[in-house]
Parts: C-alpha cells; sequence; structure tokens
C-alpha cells in the first residue's frame, strides 16, 4: 500500500462540514466635506432638470432634508419635509422605516421629487413614495446624493458602498463648543 496519495484522497472526500461564510470586509468610511456636498447638490439638481420637472421638492428628514433643500433651492421650486425614519421616538434602530406626519397637502395634484441623503434598501423611499402618492401627488420621483446598496433611485449623485459621514454629522455641539461627532471616532 502506497501512502503517499493519501492527502489527496482526503482531500477529494467531501466535508459533511458546514461551509464557512467569508468575512465581510469592513466598510471603507466616506468623509463628505461641505465643497464636495455643494457639487454633488449640484449635480443632482442638473439631473433632474434634465430629465423631470417637479412642481415641489420634498426632503426626507431629517438628513435629506439638507440635500432636499439646496437641489429645490436649484430648481426654483418650493421645498417641503417629511419624516420618516428608523430612530425617531425609538429606543433601538427599527427594523423598518415609519412615516412620522402626513405628506404635505401641497403634493396634490403635483409633480414631486423626494430627496434623501442615501439609499441602500429603499424602504424610506418607498415609505415616502406610497405616503405622497395616497396623498394624490400626479407624478413622484426619487433622488439621493448617495446610492449605496440595491434600490435604483430615479436619479442619485454618486454611487458607493462605503459608509458615508455627511459635513453636518462630523461635529456635534455639546456645552457650547463644536466636538467629534463620537459615534464616528
Amino acid at each position: 500500500m502506497h501512502l503517499c496519495g493519501v492527502p489527496e484522497l482526503v482531500a477529494a472526500i467531501p466535508s459533511k462540514m458546514p461551509k464557512k461564510k467569508p468575512a465581510r470586509p469592513a466598510k471603507d468610511v466616506f468623509n463628505v466635506d461641505w465643497p464636495l456636498f455643494g457639487e454633488l447638490s449640484r449635480a443632482l439638481a442638473l439631473k433632474v432638470a434634465r430629465e423631470y420637472d417637479p412642481d415641489l421638492v420634498i426632503g426626507i428628514a431629517t438628513a435629506g432634508v439638507v440635500p432636499g433643500a439646496a437641489v429645490a433651492a436649484m430648481l426654483d421650486r418650493p421645498f417641503h419635509s417629511m419624516l420618516v425614519s428608523r430612530r425617531y421616538q425609538a429606543e433601538t434602530v427599527r427594523e423598518t422605516p415609519a412615516v412620522f406626519g402626513a405628506a404635505p397637502a401641497e403634493v396634490r395634484g403635483k409633480n414631486v421629487l423626494i430627496v434623501d441623503e442615501t439609499c441602500g434598501s429603499g424602504d424610506t423611499l418607498r415609505l415616502a413614495i406610497a405616503s405622497v402618492l395616497n396623498a394624490g401627488a400626479a407624478d413622484v420621483r426619487s433622488a439621493v446624493s448617495f446610492k449605496t446598496g440595491e434600490f435604483q433611485p430615479d436619479f442619485f449623485g454618486l454611487e458607493t458602498e462605503s459608509v458615508i459621514v455627511l459635513p453636518w454629522d462630523k461635529e456635534i455641539i455639546v456645552d457650547g463648543e463644536l466636538l467629534p461627532n463620537p459615534k464616528y471616532e
């Protein structure tokens, strides 16, 4: 009996052990500064203007209000906001977001652009779009600064898998002083 082939023989036997899932690599962090935010908002507004003429713009509170207001200003359209969140009034982050309050009454019969800062799963945008359509909007389109997942918004500024740190989230005011936001340390 020749034993030299034993390792090959053992390797050829299918294992009944569960296969290890590959570890997910840590996501890179994309720190967005104010000039880049301004340029992304400008690019997003231009993309929208070339294909869609909304009557009004709705920013998803909280982080989508800033790019929403910037896009609305550049399109010279009225701006409104609505709150759709996984965190609002919750001790822990919800698995799915919830709508707090109603869509603005001004959407009835109008073409509406809904803007959020990022979009991964699309859960927040789907809820916002449904809420605005239920309030009587004629047409609703979606726009995000950063497309970070599978959901395909109508318009987006940049596509990335990185964790986004927005300029207004980098620092917080504590006792009258600007300090680094501890959630990003």
